[in-house]
């Protein structure tokens, strides 16, 4: 245990903290999420491409934009008020699937052909369906907490495989995270309904 924690960087431990700040105030609904998530972005970015995590990286590059567009959605959205939690209509689950298969196939070619990942398929996975997501989770679409849980599910291993073990550590928290973040979402939601009869 000492000779993994050793093997430990602090963009590693900082980005992990950030991340699990972050995470925290999305599961409470709060908007300064993203603040703290685009702190914790910054400092990955620089461990996934050390780890050949291309595919991850790139996903933590998308995850930068989406977070500066979710915190602005969030914050003002169409109506320069604040958006609120809804469930996603069948047009943005279609383009939620289009997102996953798109970005599957863009790179598990490019990390095929123009990398020397070793694990094409499963970074591919996992930036897939955490592209769509985040995508989901910067429109306030509670369905973003199950999409993003696919992503985690697959992440898991990979860090692990890549010995990258506080990121397989957060990961597993945010599984835990985001099905209660579904929870308290949900009860947003039904409140809010409620109060609206």
């Amino acid at each position: 245990m000492q000779d993994i924690l050793k093997q430990i960087t602090l963009p590693e431990w900082f980005g992990v903290l950030f991340s699990v700040i972050q995470v925290l105030l999305a599961r409470k609904n709060n908007v300064n999420n993203y603040l703290f998530g685009i702190a914790g972005i910054l400092l990955t970015l620089y461990v996934m491409l050390t780890s050949k995590l291309y595919a991850e990286f790139t996903l933590n590059l998308y995850y930068l934009i989406m977070s500066i567009y979710g915190w602005l959605y969030w914050k003002f959205g169409k109506q320069k008020s604040e958006m609120e939690i809804s469930v996603t209509t069948t047009t943005e689950k279609w383009i939620t699937g289009g997102i996953v298969l798109g970005t599957f196939i863009l790179f598990w070619s490019f990390l095929t052909h123009f990398t020397d990942s070793d694990v094409p398929v499963w970074d591919s996975l996992v930036s897939a369906f955490a592209w769509a997501g985040m995508w989901l989770m910067a429109r306030r679409k509670i369905e973003n907490w199950v999409i993003l849980n696919v992503s985690n599910i697959i992440s898991i291993p990979l860090m692990i495989h890549k010995e990258l073990y506080l990121y397989a550590v957060l990961t597993s928290f945010l599984f835990l995270v985001a099905i209660s973040g579904y929870m308290e979402w949900q009860k947003i939601i039904k409140s809010k309904a409620n109060a609206e009869y």
